[in-house]
C-alpha cells in the first residue's frame, strides 16, 4: 500500500468497521441488574437515594420530602484500550490480519459495562452503599411503622459462591451504571503523530468515561449459602417482605436468579424441576428467570 492520508482513511473505515461488528457481538447482561444514568460531570450525587416515593392522605400542608440525606457520589473515571499497527505491515499489505483483533477490540469494549456491574455486585458484601452500610448486609437502618429506626437485612449470610436474587422491573435497578463520554474508536496517524515519527507505528484506541455505584439495597438479595430449596425461599421471602420507611410495602418482585456458572445447576434444580430431591412438587418451579453470569 502506497501510505497516504486517502489510503489510510480507508484503512482507518476499515478497523472501524471491524470494531463495530465486534460491538454488536457481547451480552448485554449488566441491562439486567443496572440503571444507565447520563452524567455531565465529574462525579454525580446521589442524595435522593433512600427516599423512595410513596402517597400519604392529603391532611393539611403538603409534606415534602427532602432530597439530599445521604452524601452519595459516583466518580467517572477514564478507561482505554489501544493498538499499534506496525507501518511495515501496512505498506507490506498486511494491514488485513489485524481486522480479527480490532473486531475483538469491539467486543470486549462492549462487554466491559458488564464486567464493571458484575464486578460491583459480587463485591456487594464488602462495600458500602448509600446508607453507610454494605449492600448487601444484615444491618440496613430503616424506619418501622411508628417511625422508630430497626435494622433491615437483604443479606443471607454464608461463605460460599455468592448468588442474588432481584427485581429487575424497577425504573432504578439495584446498580447504576453512570456514563459521562460514551466509547469512541479514534486514532493517531498523521506523519506529525509523535508514534509515527519516532516509531513507524499507527496507533488506534478507543476510551471512554464511566463508573459504576450501588442504588436502592432494598431491591436485591444476596447470599453465600448453599443455593437450595431453604436459602432460595428465605431469599423469596425477604425480598418480597422488603419495606420502605414507615413500614410500606414496597411490593418487590423477586424475578431474576443471578448466579455464577459453578451454580449453574443448582438453580436449575431449584427453577425447573418438577420434583425436588425428595420427590414432592417443586413449587418454586418458573418462580424466577436464571442469568447465569460468567462475569461473576
Amino acid at each position: 500500500m502506497i501510505i497516504n492520508q486517502a489510503n489510510l482513511g480507508h484503512l482507518f473505515t476499515g478497523y472501524s468497521a471491524a470494531f463495530h461488528r465486534g460491538l454488536g457481538q457481547a451480552e448485554d447482561q449488566w441491562t439486567r441488574l443496572a440503571t444507565r444514568v447520563a452524567s455531565a460531570t465529574r462525579e454525580e450525587k446521589y442524595g435522593w437515594l433512600g427516599k423512595a416515593p410513596s402517597m400519604r392522605e392529603w391532611l393539611g400542608d403538603r409534606v415534602i420530602a427532602s432530597i439530599g440525606a445521604h452524601d452519595y457520589a459516583i466518580r467517572n473515571k477514564s478507561w482505554e484500550q489501544t493498538i499499534g499497527v506496525p507501518r511495515e505491515d501496512i505498506e507490506d499489505d498486511a494491514y488485513g490480519v489485524f481486522a480479527p483483533l480490532f473486531e475483538e477490540m469491539g467486543r470486549s469494549t462492549a462487554a466491559h459495562p458488564n464486567q464493571l456491574v458484575f464486578d460491583l455486585l459480587a463485591k456487594g458484601f464488602e462495600t458500602p452503599c448509600y446508607d453507610g452500610q454494605y449492600f448487601f448486609d444484615e444491618d440496613h437502618p430503616a424506619l418501622d411503622a411508628a417511625g422508630e429506626i430497626v435494622s433491615v437485612s437483604n443479606s443471607g449470610g454464608g461463605s460460599g459462591p455468592a448468588w442474588f436474587l432481584i427485581d429487575d422491573s424497577r425504573a432504578l435497578k439495584p446498580i447504576i451504571y453512570q456514563v459521562r463520554k460514551p466509547y469512541n474508536f479514534v486514532r493517531m496517524e498523521r506523519e506529525e503523530d509523535v508514534n509515527v515519527f519516532m516509531r513507524k507505528e499507527y496507533v488506534y484506541g478507543v476510551d471512554g468515561r464511566s463508573n459504576v455505584g450501588f442504588g436502592f439495597w432494598q431491591f436485591a438479595y444476596g447470599s453465600r449459602q448453599p443455593l437450595n430449596k431453604d436459602s432460595y425461599r428465605e431469599a423469596r421471602e425477604a425480598l418480597t417482605g422488603m419495606k420502605g420507611d414507615y413500614g410500606r410495602p414496597l411490593g418487590l418482585k423477586p424475578r431474576l436468579l443471578v448466579v455464577p456458572s459453578s451454580l449453574e445447576f443448582a438453580a436449575l434444580e431449584i427453577l425447573n424441576a418438577e420434583r425436588d430431591a425428595a420427590g414432592a412438587t417443586n413449587v418454586y418451579k418458573g418462580t424466577a428467570e436464571l442469568l447465569v453470569s460468567s462475569w461473576l
